[in-house]
């Protein structure tokens, strides 16, 4: 017998909706259920996380998940909470996006085992490719009334937008596509459930229907809330835009800063959404937490959760020791320890000055690097009185007058901190 999912998605406040019976649907036996994913890019961001962690749970529960990369409706656009609509992918493009992110829904689902409940992954475009236009109208179009697309709130609030200028029949027709595939996987996988974000819900039960008008059948649906921060900023953003999954486009440490930065009532709330913890756990860690708010037990360790999912137990490692080169007691061996993009993402926004590696053999002495060649301090004059007052490091390591940078002071071969007193930093950069 499956395990309650409703009751699991409840108590983690991961349900919006449900169409009435769905409970009792998914308690009678294994059941398959979808989420749609837009490959317009070769990674997802944390936004898709909320559906990734449903269909997560869903298969944790006994049944099977299959994620479906919208290749067809990705060409097009859903109306729903966008004002532009998407650029064509190539069929190359787009089958090398689907394998990025098949890899990424892989530390989440089984995808490769022989368990009756293994995931499954499809693409609308295999079998949108061949369905010309007049079958389309003919097959499924008739089957909707425009009275009923134009009822759906994701058309409403997009036509009555001040900002509108309105809408294409393309993405008019989006909620008829996605709901044609609902159908289709009724049909050909047995799959009588689709799970998205609560804005999903008009195209959502336009599937619904398709399915009792054409299939006869009936098709459940589940909504989870689109998330949002306590301060009113855009979940999933930060300051250089999305948070991506890719390491490649957001690099571990960024991605594990991003969730230790959690305010106290959102990570109350993420730590419920974002990790498998279960809930005697969960309630442990935020009474902890509420006794010390200010040690952050709970955001280290939702972020330390969340980046070993995404990531790897070594990238939450390394994202600590990085995090505390900052507001810890780091050495010159902490830093050298860091690679380059996490080194620059640490001291993101620190000043810096390029230098010759030429300089290094010429006996760069401290004075003129915090000096002359760097303005970092004002003055060769002003560079003696902090190096007298004992307030200058290079790379961590508090120095004398007389002090020489050399080679064997270079980070990843190119890289050397200095730092007046405990928060004045400045990165020298040297090239050939």
């Amino acid at each position: 017998m499956p395990k309650n999912f409703i009751e699991e998605v409840t108590w983690r406040g991961m349900l919006h909706d449900a169409m009435p019976g769905t409970e009792e649907h998914l308690l009678e036996q294994m059941r398959s259920a979808y989420i749609g994913f837009d490959p317009t890019a070769d990674s997802l961001h944390i936004g898709n996380l909320v559906p990734i962690m449903m269909l997560s749970h869903y298969q944790r529960c006994g049944h099977r998940p299959v994620a479906l990369v919208g290749g067809a409706t990705g060409m097009i656009g859903d109306p729903s909470g966008k004002s532009a609509e998407r650029n064509l992918l190539d069929e190359p493009t787009l089958r090398h996006n689907q394998e990025a992110i098949k890899k990424q829904l892989g530390q989440f689902l089984d995808f490769d085992s022989n368990a009756e409940n293994a995931a499954q992954l499809v693409n609308n475009y295999d079998w949108m490719k061949d369905f010309s236009f007049l079958e389309f109208i003919r097959d499924v179009g008739k089957h909707i009334t425009v009275n009923y697309m134009m009822a759906k709130d994701s058309v409403k609030n997009r036509l009555s937008a001040e900002s509108s200028s309105g809408m294409s029949f393309t993405e008019f027709t989006y909620q008829l596509v996605q709901g044609y595939d609902f159908l289709h996987l009724y049909k050909n996988n047995d799959c009588s459930l689709q799970m998205g974000g609560s804005d999903q819900w008009g195209n959502i039960t336009t599937g619904t229907e398709l399915i009792r008008r054409i299939g006869n059948g009936k098709g459940y649906a589940i909504t989870c809330p689109l998330i949002t921060k306590s301060d009113g900023s855009k979940f999933g953003k930060s300051e250089g835009g999305n948070v991506w999954l890719d390491k490649n486009r957001t690099s571990p440490y960024k991605f594990y800063q991003y969730w230790l930065n959690s305010s106290d009532e959102d990570a109350e709330k993420y730590i419920k959404i974002f990790t498998f913890l279960d809930k005697e756990t969960i309630d442990q860690l935020i009474v902890e937490h509420q006794e010390a708010p200010h040690q952050r037990s709970l955001q280290k360790r939702l972020a330390e959760e969340i980046t070993t999912l995404v990531h790897s137990a070594e990238d939450v490692e390394n994202a600590v020791a990085a995090s505390s080169i900052l507001f810890g007691k780091s050495n010159a061996e902490d830093l050298k320890k860091l690679d380059e993009v996490t080194f620059l993402d640490v001291f993101e926004g620190v000043p810096q000055a390029e230098l010759s590696k030429n300089e290094l053999t010429e006996d760069l002495g401290i004075i003129a690097a915090l000096g002359e060649k760097t303005n970092f301090l004002k003055s060769n004059g002003e560079a003696r009185r902090a190096l007298k007052e004992n307030a200058i490091a290079v790379n961590r390591e508090k120095v004398k007058e007389d002090y020489i940078i050399t080679e064997k002071d270079l980070i990843n071969g190119q890289f050397v901190l200095l730092q007046r007193g405990k928060k004045n930093y400045y990165v020298l950069r040297f090239v050939n």
